[in-house]
């Protein structure tokens, strides 16, 4: 999709921290991190949100998983624990349509956060 912020960083018109690619995903920093890692995965393929991620049915959120816990692995996070959320509608805090994992990590994620 011509305006969406992801898919611009899929086509390398605007630049991000790369942090692990595959062929249909890629990983890159959060501007705005929320934790010492603080890391979005996103399909290639533009989906807007997590339900249509999963429609999608190709194997493609199994993949998403898959790269988010490489992230972990590669952040050193793996061992100590990390999160993954996905926000999926704007009620829930999505704010880029175009889904994405976040895999947080790096302190204590203990539930309830605060």
């Amino acid at each position: 999709m011509s305006d969406c912020l992801f898919c611009k960083i899929v086509a390398n018109e605007i630049p991000a921290e790369i942090v692990y690619e595959t062929g249909r995903t890629l990983a890159f920093r959060d501007v705005n991190p929320q934790a010492p890692t603080h890391v979005l995965v996103i399909p290639k393929e533009h989906h807007a949100d997590a339900a249509a991620l999963a429609a999608a049915d190709d194997g493609l959120a199994d993949e998403v998983l898959k790269s988010a816990h490489e992230v972990a692995v590669l952040d050193g996070v793996s061992g100590s624990g990390y999160r993954i959320v996905f926000n999926t509608g704007a009620g829930a805090g999505q704010t880029v349509f175009h889904v994405h994992a976040h895999v947080l990590g790096g302190r204590d994620l203990g539930w309830p956060p605060g």
